[in-house]
Order: structure tokens, then C-alpha cells, then sequence
């Protein structure tokens, strides 16, 4: 007897619902049956290009409906789908398809030219676009009615890999297994729950995990997903009623946005009935006052395959909810001893959501998981009644999140200090109004040179993605040092952390 894997999820509602709404996007609207067909007719176009288990395939796209192709058929043939931050910079790319070395990259049309240029300096086989004009089309890559070799699948065979930031600057790729994902959905779907009824709105980028997990959830659940290409607060709303969408997925500021769209408007927004993601208690109050949505505040990882915690935010405001169904959970001190209730500890983990690895990172992998556990590097503590309440992260492992987005100090370090005006600088995440939290750059400038905040701003946009670049900057004669002579991070956010 073979392993679940993805691709069951389809073919499954193929069975159970064919004629029910799969996916919507713009003026397409698929069944699950359609899906299934395509599905099947991209595997046996991917067996005919030499694509085999254990291959990577790169996705460089806006959301779209074809990556649900992709995740589908990919999984029949036992390749390892690779989605890709399409913020990041050429060099930022260029690394992970590298690390990675995919076979096909699939493009739409606005990274057909970045996805030509990769492919020269990566090596790449083939590139396919989605768009009615790419040289390769991938859907006349959709062979329908030839037979389709399933690949025998187990549970920890990977299924995708997600670039996610690390400490040491380069993004490493966390290994996401056919299990992880599937544990992942029926965590979901038991717990708000889901089925068949709702619609989710694919808004936040299918590149990172909770967008991924979010659709691929609905799917499993036999739901609806509403494909938006990027976030528009108007076409949010607008989207919400036309197609009775159910959940959405929310960072900052996509709340705040949608609070300001919705002024003076005719929204109804009835059908809205979970919002997952994180935000300030004030501005979730004010969305939950105006909906009638539930928002479910979280803590979770790539590397778990997304939500570890979650729970209604109105419960406990500002704690990141209660263990889920499937993940088991301490909190422990430096010796790997769970500390008390109440005490402060490294969150570590152990389960079926729990990644397979960093792709290509043997050290990492040992470290990562010393005595069983997945060890998260952040800090939390749990309270009498079980809630987690996070606390950052370890020292070492000082990480930033500006609108969702995972950016760590080291990484933007590394780049202030090519320019030839700086001496120093100590990156710290510092409270952002709009974002959650922003990116401060304290700098020392080498005796005798000027440098304005905006042009430092722009020298480091111009290296990395733009959302690692710092929203602030500020000059000093000199940052502290801890007795080894290294700048003490805890103290530089403790003179200029607001």
C-alpha cells in the first residue's frame, strides 16, 4: 500500500467533487474535475521533458492558478517543487536556484527576463511561462489523455523546499515532505474547521509557508481558492463579496489597509469567517468590531510547516494562541531542560509537521535537531492556561519580520558595511506603525565622511530585496561592545530601539 501524497488530494476531489469550484482566477474558473485533467496532462508533459523523481522544479511567479498544476503534477512524477520569493534580488535568486539546481523554471510573464537571464548563469534545462506568448508554454506542455507513470511516494518524500532566511545571510532551503503538508492541512481543517463550504483568498504570496499552507488546505479540504495576483486592499474586498470568501491570511498592514478601504463603503463582508496571521490587538479589535471574522493570532515556522500555536486573538490579546492538534511542544533553558510555566525558554518541537531538513546543510540539520527536537531559536514562555506568549528570538539567532517577512540583521550588516563611508553598524528590529515591526540601521561613519540616510537606504536596496533595506537609519559616534570587543546588539536596542 503506497503513501498519501499530494496528489491525492486531487484526485480524491476529482471523485468526491468534480463539478464543485477547484480555482478562480480573473474570468477562468476550474472545476475539480478540470483541475484533476490538467493536473494529469501536466505530469505526462513533465515525464516527456525528462523531469524524475527527486528533480526540482523553480516557480518565479506572482500567484497564480498554475501553481496548483505544478504542485499537482509534480507529485505524481516525485519531482520537488522550489516556489520563489520574487522580492528577493537577482543574487538572492541566483543563490537559491544554485543551492538548489532545478531542471525547469516556471515564469510568468513579468519574470520571463529574469528567468532567461538566470537560466544562462544557473544552468537551467528549460524555462516554461505562463503567459499565451512565452516561447515554452506550460499549458502546451499539458499532454491530456497520455498515461501518467505515478511514481511511488512515501510520506517523507519531499514535496517542496522553501527558501527562508538565515542567520549566517545566505537563505537556506527548509525540506517539506508529502506528510508535512498533508499533517499540516488536517491540523487546518480539524481546528476551524474547514470542508467543501469555503472559499479562501489566495493574497498572500503561494512563496512563503503560510500562503502555501492556506491553499493547499482549502484544496484538501475540497474548498474554493480565489487566486489574486498581489494584495490590493479594493479588489480585497471586492473579492470577499463576489466570491463569499470565508478565510483570508493577514500580515502587516494588510488590516490596516483594509480598514481604510473599507471607510465610507458598502462592503458587507458577511461571509468572512477566519482570519489567520498577526497584527496589533488594537487594529485586529477594530477589523473583528466592523466583520464578523474571527482572528486567529499564531506562532509557526517554514520548518513546521507552518502553525505550531494559534488560537481566537480575543482570548488572551498579544499571546500567540495554544498548542495545535499534531505538534508536540516544549520550551527549555541552555541545558535542554523544560523550564517552568511562567519562565522563559528556546521553543522546541517534535511531530509529522516538522520539515525533513535544509536542503544541502548536513552541520545545520544536526545542530537544528540535537536530542530529537526541532530547535526553532526563538524564546517564549507558556502561561497557567497553556497560552504561548513569544519573546523573541536567542540572541544569537536575532531576527527581524517586517510585514511577515524574515530578515536577520546579519544579512543587511554584511551589506551596510560595503559601503565606503561606514566603520560600524548594528541592525535591529525596532516598532513600525505600518509594518509590525522595521528595519533600523545604527550606523558609525569613518572620520571625516558624510552620508545621508536615504542614500544609505538606497545603496542597500539597490543589493537586496527591498523589504530588507532599513526604513530607518540613525548616525553615531560610536555603538557598545561587549568585554570580547563585539558590538552588544542588546544594548544598541536598548538606546535607540524606538
Amino acid at each position: 500500500m503506497r503513501d498519501l501524497s499530494v496528489y491525492d488530494l486531487f484526485a480524491r476531489n476529482a471523485r468526491i467533487y468534480p463539478d464543485q469550484t477547484a480555482i478562480v482566477q480573473n474570468d477562468i474558473r476550474l472545476s475539480y474535475d478540470q483541475l484533476l485533467t490538467r493536473v494529469d496532462g501536466l505530469a505526462a508533459g513533465l515525464t516527456a521533458a525528462g523531469i524524475r523523481k527527486g528533480d526540482r522544479i523553480g516557480v518565479l511567479a506572482y500567484n497564480d492558478l498554475r501553481f496548483f498544476d505544478i504542485f499537482g503534477a509534480a507529485s505524481v512524477v516525485g519531482a520537488i517543487v522550489v516556489p520563489i520569493n520574487w522580492r528577493l534580488s537577482m543574487d538572492e535568486i541566483r543563490h537559491i536556484l544554485t543551492d538548489c539546481s532545478p531542471k525547469l523554471l516556471c515564469v510568468d510573464h513579468t519574470h520571463e527576463d529574469k528567468g532567461r537571464e538566470l537560466q544562462q548563469s544557473c544552468g537551467i534545462q528549460e524555462i516554461w511561462g505562463f503567459h499565451a506568448d512565452a516561447a515554452i508554454r506550460l499549458d502546451d506542455r499539458m499532454l491530456e489523455g497520455k498515461p501518467v507513470d505515478h511514481q511511488p511516494l512515501a510520506t517523507d518524500d519531499p514535496f517542496c523546499i522553501i527558501y527562508t532566511a538565515a542567520v549566517e545571510g545566505k537563505a537556506r532551503g527548509a525540506v517539506l515532505s508529502h506528510g508535512n503538508i498533508i499533517a499540516s492541512n488536517i491540523q487546518a481543517m480539524a481546528t476551524f474547521p474547514l470542508g467543501p463550504q469555503d472559499a479562501y483568498l489566495n493574497m498572500l504570496p503561494i512563496f512563503h509557508i503560510t500562503g502555501l499552507n492556506l491553499a493547499l488546505t482549502l484544496l484538501h479540504a475540497g474548498g474554493k481558492n480565489v487566486v489574486m495576483e498581489r494584495f490590493d486592499a479594493r479588489r480585497t474586498l471586492e473579492f470577499i463579496d463576489e466570491e463569499s470568501i470565508s478565510i483570508i491570511g493577514s500580515f502587516p498592514p494588510i488590516l490596516s489597509n483594509l480598514l481604510s478601504e473599507m471607510e465610507g463603503t458598502v462592503f458587507r463582508l458577511t461571509s468572512l469567517r477566519h482570519v489567520l496571521g498577526l497584527d496589533n490587538p488594537e487594529t485586529i479589535a477594530r477589523f473583528e468590531a466592523q466583520t464578523a471574522a474571527r482572528f486567529w493570532t499564531l506562532y509557526g515556522q517554514t520548518e513546521t510547516s507552518g502553525l505550531v500555536t494559534f488560537s481566537p486573538a480575543r482570548e488572551k490579546p498579544g499571546s500567540a494562541g495554544k498548542q495545535g492538534l499534531l505538534i508536540r511542544m516544549q520550551l527549555v533553558n541552555e541545558n535542554e531542560t523544560p523550564v517552568p510555566v511562567g519562565e522563559s525558554g528556546e521553543i522546541v518541537v517534535q511531530g509529522p509537521l516538522v520539515f525533513q531538513g535544509f536542503w544541502n546543510q548536513p552541520d545545520a540539520n544536526r545542530f537544528t535537531f540535537r536530542n530529537g527536537w526541532h530547535h526553532t531559536g526563538d524564546m517564549g514562555r507558556l502561561d497557567a492556561d497553556g497560552y504561548l506568549w513569544f519573546a523573541g528570538r536567542k540572541p544569537e539567532k536575532e531576527l527581524i519580520k517586517p510585514g511577515g517577512e524574515n530578515v536577520y540583521p546579519a544579512e543587511v550588516e554584511a551589506v551596510i558595511l560595503e559601503h565606503p563611508d561606514i566603520e560600524a553598524v548594528s541592525v535591529i528590529g525596532v516598532p513600525d506603525p505600518t509594518f509590525g515591526e522595521g528595519i533600523k540601521a545604527v550606523c558609525v561613519l569613518k572620520p571625516g565622511r558624510s552620508l545621508s540616510a536615504e542614500a544609505l537606504i538606497e545603496f542597500v536596496a539597490a543589493r537586496i530585496a527591498r523589504y530588507k533595506k532599513p526604513r530607518y537609519v540613525q548616525f553615531v559616534d560610536a555603538l557598545p561592545k561587549t568585554a570580547s570587543g563585539a558590538i552588544d546588539r542588546m544594548q544598541v536596542k536598548a538606546l535607540y530601539g524606538t
